[in-house]
């Protein structure tokens, strides 16, 4: 399959765990407990992808300005959560006082619509390097994408929104990463800043929004899973390569 298509149909895909995601809160017929091991096993395959795929891909692309382009990316994401998203994490969206006016709700959706927008621009960059670095820039997106609607579904549900609303904003955030998706492959030829920037983004939510939320855990259990989602990522590239 050409990779264009191949990244098409993915983000569609990935897009599709966002309602679903989104789909869980409102239906309320999945143990949300269940949802940080999704967060866990996110964060080490993410962040083996990032650190060990995306950046040398990256460096290969652009020697000499991709590690500035990586930086750019995980310091807008920063940028945007600590100024369109202030104090808000992963986790936090179960306590309803904190969500009490309408506003915040929709703050929080506006920088995850950001995020989610770079999760359908690091999937495209990745096939149209290769199709090996698109397929676990994928499944890295894809297990932190329930989650993520699950996330903002439940903070739009605290804000005193309908169930409406709240399927309404895990739909736009999927419709954002294919957006991201058709971004780059419109723009391919740029895939050398798409990717390190993506890349950025990719490490940001890895390390400062997925690992602090793991961290939360008491015991073992959950760096095992970050452990796991890292064995993950070499046990696919012992298969593919």
């Amino acid at each position: 399959m050409h990779p264009v298509l191949l990244s098409l149909l993915l983000g569609i895909t990935a897009a599709a765990a966002d309602v679903f995601g989104g789909t869980i809160v409102v239906k309320r017929n999945w143990d949300s407990s269940y949802l940080k091991y999704f967060v866990a096993l996110g964060a080490g395959f993410m962040l083996a992808t990032a650190v060990l795929e995306i950046v040398p891909a990256s460096l290969r692309l652009r020697q000499r300005d991709a590690p500035l382009l990586i930086l750019a990316g995980y310091l807008v994401t920063h940028f945007f959560e600590h100024t369109v998203t202030p104090h808000f994490h992963f986790g936090e969206e179960i306590h309803a006082e904190q969500f009490v006016a309408a506003h915040k709700g929709y703050s929080v959706l506006v920088g995850l619509v950001i995020h989610t927008l770079f999760d359908g621009i690091a999937i495209a960059s990745g096939f149209i390097v290769s199709n090996w670095l698109g397929w676990v820039i994928f499944l890295a997106v894809f297990l932190h994408k329930i989650p993520e609607g699950f996330t903002i579904a439940s903070v739009m549900m605290a804000s005193g929104r309908s169930k409406r609303t709240a399927c309404a904003a895990s739909l736009l955030l999927g419709i954002a990463t294919f957006i991201g998706v058709l971004t780059m492959v419109i723009l391919r030829r740029d895939v050398g800043i798409g990717l390190p920037l993506s890349g950025g983004v990719t490490i940001y939510v890895a390390a400062s929004d997925l690992m602090p939320e793991v961290n939360r855990e008491p015991g073992g259990k959950m760096a095992l899973v970050v452990l796991l989602g890292v064995a993950v990522f070499f046990l696919l590239d012992r298969l593919v390569h």
